[in-house]
This record gives structure tokens, sequence and C-alpha cells, in this order.
């Protein structure tokens, strides 16, 4: 496919939105938040739909929007969340892009742009095509839109905006599309689940300043050795589970769950594809269990000392874990601060700063929503959509369990598109499928 494959008025706008560097990670600039914020709220109003941007001052605007049904559904039409974000990862290593990633270019069949996937891209479609149904009569639902700019650093404005929700009276939400996920191989797909996470700084203190590692060495503890032996009682064991008492609190998989399995491309694939190593001989047959069913512990980043003869007084990790099904956030910190502090040295002293916890969620397939969504890929696709749990963390979707809003986590994403990374990039494809997929499911769900 090329670019005069797609329709101009459907390309533009988005070369246009990836334009804007709109970053919400690290020391970012607030001005091109606001500009993209605004920039989708002025194209939901000039579809005739009503649109405003939502927040305190202090954090990144969330574009809340309206599309009333116009095409059969009146006073008794369903209503359907739709939400994306605009905010976007960091493009650094600048010196690995091969193109500007806040210039779009397109070659090869795809967009090479940061954002272009993650969720610029990936959203777009989803946007636009209920706006076009909207402008033509032809929109069958209700669309509350929900556009999030903090979705890469945590999501502060969104998630009480979603706790208080529904804030006009009388609204109801009958379903939720979310466009922030890929496809399996080239079947659209439909992510049925997502881990949770808890993610926070461990510190440890052993002296009031760092010491001579000639005058001292031996008889006093080293913080950053004291820090890696109290972390030791977290790390997974030699097959990548990790202790007994961090998998407590784990549902027991569905049958149908682990037959979905058998569908999907081989987990070695799926590591090595990626440039990825085996951790253990059983890694690949285990991978869809490891990643949807298991939690799993890292440490992301350990700060300590000086290239120097020094012996560090205090050090630092960031840690993170994913949550299986069924295990509660409070529970797994309380568990990581006895397991941490047990390991300790004595005279060490440790802190925690842990950054909020969001707890698995997930829908049945068989929830009316999802099956909804499924029929309407199958006509759409002429083929059954392909349905996986993913290991990664979206907050919104416990938030979405919690309200009984059942949701469908879907969009066309690719592994190729190399997501956070230099030479992020887009299949023009996947820009063609998101908008047959919006079409149907909104379509489909006016049916619910």
């Amino acid at each position: 496919m090329t670019a005069t494959d797609l329709a101009p008025e459907f390309l533009e706008p988005l070369l246009d939105l990836l334009r804007i560097p709109s970053v919400s990670t690290g020391n970012a600039a607030r001005e091109p938040i606001d500009r993209a914020a605004t920039f989708l709220r002025d194209f939901v109003r000039a579809a005739g739909g009503e649109a405003e941007l939502v927040g305190r001052p202090d954090v990144n605007p969330l574009v809340v929007g309206w599309l009333g049904a116009n095409a059969n559904g009146g006073p008794s039409a369903k209503t359907v969340m739709i939400y994306g974000h605009y905010d976007v990862q960091g493009p650094e290593p600048l010196d690995e892009w091969e193109t500007d990633p806040f210039v779009p270019t397109i070659k090869d069949g795809r967009i090479y742009a940061r954002g272009a996937s993650d969720d610029k891209g990936n959203f777009w479609p989803l946007l636009y095509e209920a706006c076009e149904m909207f402008r033509k009569g032809e929109l069958p639902t209700n669309v509350r839109i929900v556009i999030e700019g903090e979705e890469e650093t945590g999501g502060f404005n969104l998630i009480p905006w979603l706790e208080a929700y529904p804030h006009v009276e009388g609204e109801h939400c009958d379903a939720c599309i979310i466009y922030d996920s890929g496809s399996i191989g080239t079947r659209p797909t439909i992510t049925i689940g997502a881990r949770g996470v808890i993610a926070g700084n461990v510190s440890v203190r052993t002296a009031d300043i760092d010491l001579h590692s000639g005058v001292y060495g031996g008889t006093v503890p080293n913080a950053l050795h004291v820090l890696m032996r109290a972390l030791a009682p977290i790390l997974p064991l030699e097959d990548g589970r990790l202790p007994p008492s961090l998998r407590a609190g784990i549902d027991e998989i569905p049958q149908t769950e682990r037959d979905m399995w058998d569908d999907m491309p081989k987990g070695e694939r799926a590591i090595t594809r990626v440039g990825g190593r085996m951790l253990h001989p059983t890694s690949g047959e285990r991978y869809y269990e490891m990643t949807g069913w298991e939690p799993s512990i890292d440490v992301n980043e350990i700060k300590a000392g000086d290239p120097r003869t020094v012996i560090p007084s205090k050090a630092s990790a960031h840690v993170s874990m994913r949550l299986a099904p069924g295990q509660r956030n409070r529970d797994m910190i309380a568990e990581l601060e006895r397991l941490i502090t047990d390991a300790l040295h004595p005279a060490a002293e440790v802190s925690f700063k842990w950054y909020g916890g969001v707890d698995a969620a997930g829908f049945s397939p068989e929830d009316p929503v999802l099956l909804a969504a499924r029929k309407a890929y199958a006509n759409a696709f002429g083929q059954q959509a392909a349905l996986w749990r993913l290991g990664g963390t979206l907050p919104l979707l416990d938030v979405l369990k919690r309200k009984n809003i059942s949701t469908v986590l879907t969009g066309f994403a690719g592994a190729g598109d190399k997501i956070h990374a230099p030479n992020e990039s887009y299949a023009l494809e996947s820009l063609s499928q998101g908008r047959i997929a919006a079409r149907a499911l909104l379509q489909e769900f006016a049916t619910l």
C-alpha cells in the first residue's frame, strides 16, 4: 500500500499531528502538549461534535468530546467510549533515527515518526471514522471521546476523570473501545486483559558520607553491596518464576485461554524475533503463561557511587513488578517490603517510594461486548479475531473493569513498529485496517 491509496483528508491531518512533538516524558515542554490537545479538540469540533480540554493547569489536558448518534439510534442509542493518547515517548537517542522523528516520512509502505504507532497513528483511524460517520449522518451510537496526554507518564489526569465518570447526568456507557494494542501476525486481534503493575524506588543508606575504600574497606558496609543482597530475595528463580510468596493470589488459568495459546505464534519466535535470548530452556513453551498469568520483577536501574575508590554510603534501585490476574498491588507492595527489609544488613537503613499500583484486569471472551466485537471482526475481515492477554499494563483498564464498562482493547500495531525506540513506524495497511475495524465495531455495538 502507498500513501495515494489513503484519502488525503484522512492522512494529512494525521501527518500534521505527528509533526507536533508532544513528548510527556523527561523534562518535556508543555507547549507542544497543549498544541496536540488543541489540534484534536478542534478536529472533533470541525466534524460538528462537542469537545473541550479538561484537567488542572499542572497536568496535561484530557481531550473530552461527544458525538451524538444520528443514524437509526434515537434516544435509545447505545453509548460507546473511545480512548487513545496523544502524548509520546521522547525520541532519544536521536543519532539512531534515520529520519527526523517529528518530520513524518513515508517509505516502503510505512510512516516513520515518533508516535506513528504509539499511539497517534494507531488511534487516529478510530477517532477519524467516528467523526466521519457523524459528519455523514451515519453514526449509530453515541460516542464519548477521551484522549489522554499522560499515558506515557502515569495517567494522573485520566484516572480521576474515569473514577468520577459519568460527568453528565443520565449518561451510561455500554462499551469502550481502546486503540492502543496490536495484531498477532496478520490477524486482527482483541486483547482480553492486561497484567497489573507496581513500581518505585528502594533506597538504602549505610553511612553519613561516602568513605575512602583504602582506609575503611572491609570494615564498613558498602551501600551498593547491601542493596544487591537485599534485592536478591525478590529476584526471579532460574526458570523465571518469582519466589512463592510473590506468586500468592494468582487466579487459575481458564482452560479456554490455554486453548487459545495453540493458535498463537510460538513463544520462542516471539522472543527471538526482537533480538531477545531465552532465559530458560522452557521459556518459549511457557511464554504466554509467563507474560499473561505469572507475575514478573525487574530491577530497571541502580544508582550508587562514582567510578573512583570510594565506598558508597547510599544506593537506590528502581524496581517494577507486573502483577498476575488475582493479585492485589497493596498485598504485593507489603510483601516486597518485607522480603527486602528482612534481608537488609542490620547497619543499614531502607526506604521505599512507590508510584502507585494497578491491579490486573480483563474481560471474558464470552462477555456480550467481546462477542459483538468478535462478530464485527469476523464480518469485516473474513476471519476470526485472535485473542490474547497483554503482558503490559493499562491503568485505565482496571478502572473500567471496576466500573463494569466492558472494553475491547485492540489496534493494529505490529512487532516491527519499534514503539519507544528509534525509527518508530506504522504500516499504511494498519491505518486502513483501523478504519475498517472502527466502522464495524460501532455498527455492531449499536445492536447490543
